[in-house]
């Protein structure tokens, strides 16, 4: 059973996953698995024969880019292929991100990113939360971080060529890029968790400078 620490920790912990197996669908970009396994029910019984779809993925990384000097806020905007299907727009505003490559730590890979991304060296990182996007059907694992930054000069356009990257930056004053997310403009999670802790965080960030 998992560790009580507190009364509302998870009730159980891995032993009490049996029989699991893991049947490969598709490899590619990202990986596709069958997951067949059985669970510890809370009545103490186990659940019957569990089969579920799992998209296996890289852990990613986002930052949002925020220079406390000048008040502004730094989004990137690209074409996403999961939005296709959006009523909008397939092309979104969210923080600078990326996949964790084996033997990065998060703390490089958001800097490499915020290069990558939006041409931007990050001054200091906060971490803020690691989080699961969709745990019921999907791996990854995102380390959310505000990076502290100077904004004067960035714009354009970035992304690397290989990976089909055509990425467009925006510099924005706060009170811009909170409007665009009070009307729904701004709407991935990335953004949407960094933008509320900035809101909370905002003023302690600006007394520093």
């Amino acid at each position: 059973m998992a560790e009580q620490s507190h009364p509302h920790a998870p009730r159980y912990a891995h032993e009490a996953v049996e029989a699991r197996h893991d049947e490969p669908l598709q490899t590619g970009f990202f990986r596709l698995e069958r997951r067949h396994y059985r669970h510890r029910r809370f009545d103490g019984s186990w659940s019957e024969r569990v089969v579920r779809e799992v998209h296996v993925r890289h852990d990613a990384v986002g930052v949002l880019l925020y220079d406390p000097g000048r008040d502004n806020v730094v989004l990137v905007e690209q074409i996403r292929a999961g939005a296709l299907d959006d009523p909008c727009s397939p092309w979104k505003l969210e923080p600078v991100a990326g996949l964790v490559d084996p033997g990065e730590t998060t703390a490089e890979v958001a800097r490499r990113e915020a290069q990558e991304e939006a041409g931007c060296e990050i001054d200091e990182l906060i971490e803020l939360h690691t989080y699961y996007p969709s745990p019921g059907a999907c791996t990854e694992r995102v380390t959310l971080y505000c990076g502290l930054i100077d904004s004067q000069g960035l714009g354009g356009v970035h992304g690397l060529a290989e990976e089909h990257e055509d990425i467009l930056v925006h510099v924005m004053a706060f009170a811009e890029a909170w409007a665009l997310l009070e009307r729904g403009a701004i709407d991935n999670a990335m953004a949407l968790i960094g933008m509320h802790w900035l809101v909370r965080e905002r003023p302690s960030l600006r007394a520093r400078r």
